[in-house]
């Protein structure tokens, strides 16, 4: 169900912070919806239920915008792409009916518990020598097994972003690393996969949830410009230099992040 909610002056800040969100989700591959369910959540006090389904909507807007950034600049890998996104639409509807059984509160700490486990899976990753992953693209030894491993990836990632309502990179991005994708294939390849699943997950809660389009409409105004910005900076960079680093910080903002949804 759509529905407009009365406007509020703190809705101002929206569109800074889907700029924000949107600019550094397009370079890391994501489709920011991670954050914006935290956003409306802790400082916006909107519903669990709510912020999962409007999160998925203002996401959209943002992951075509990145996708076809990243795919004029040559960063994506459409076959790839297409398989993990094939597996990932039906984990996002398996996702999005799984969300409507649990209470507000629960589907809160749950995913604050979620959080948490992503952030010291990357610190955990972050640790290890990065080398193998970034100077080979050599394939897996069958096709069979790269489909296979693409698929589970790929089911996974639907699955937490029709249950959360966030991009679900984090098994995306872990699947294209370990078929050991270069890091900018990696950026634009998982993106193209999280817009096919925020695509199949919106459909879902759409459905059986409820959207707020004004909270929408003002996450999307500075996400969009955000994420036409993003690829354009992956290309001036090396991110291969700083990668640790960024999941690093990362890591720590989803932490803290995680924790204050299951405390409050």
């Amino acid at each position: 169900m759509l529905f407009y909610s009365e406007f509020q002056q703190t809705y101002l800040w929206l569109p800074l912070a889907g700029f924000i969100i949107g600019m550094i989700a397009s370079m890391i591959g994501s489709g920011g919806g991670f954050f914006f369910p935290i956003l409306l959540i802790l400082f916006f006090q909107v519903p669990a239920h709510i912020a999962v389904a409007t999160s998925l909507a203002a996401s959209l807007p943002l992951c075509i915008a990145g996708t076809a950034g990243h795919y004029r600049s040559g960063n994506i890998n459409l076959r790839l792409g297409l398989i993990f996104g094939a597996a990932g639409v039906f984990g996002a509807l398996s996702g999005a009916f799984f969300t409507r059984l649990m209470q507000p509160a629960t589907l809160r700490i749950v995913f604050g518990v979620y959080s948490v486990a992503l952030a010291l899976i990357i610190f955990y990753t972050s640790t290890k020598d990065r080398k193998e992953k970034t100077e080979s693209d050599h394939p897996e030894k069958t096709a069979t097994g790269r489909i296979a491993k693409s698929s589970v990836f790929g089911y996974v990632g639907g699955a937490i972003s029709g249950t959360f309502g966030t991009s679900g990179a984090a098994p995306i991005i872990a699947g294209l690393f370990a078929l050991k994708t270069p890091v900018k294939k990696v950026a634009g390849t998982s993106l193209m996969v999280v817009l096919i699943n925020t695509l199949a997950a919106f459909t879902g809660h759409f459905l059986l949830g409820e959207v707020d389009l004004t909270l929408v409409l003002m996450l999307t105004t500075g996400s969009v410009l955000g994420a036409l910005l993003g690829p354009r900076l992956l290309v001036a960079i090396q991110p291969e230099k700083s990668e640790n680093l960024i999941r690093r910080v990362f890591a720590i903002i989803i932490i803290i992040s995680g924790i204050l949804l299951i405390i409050n």
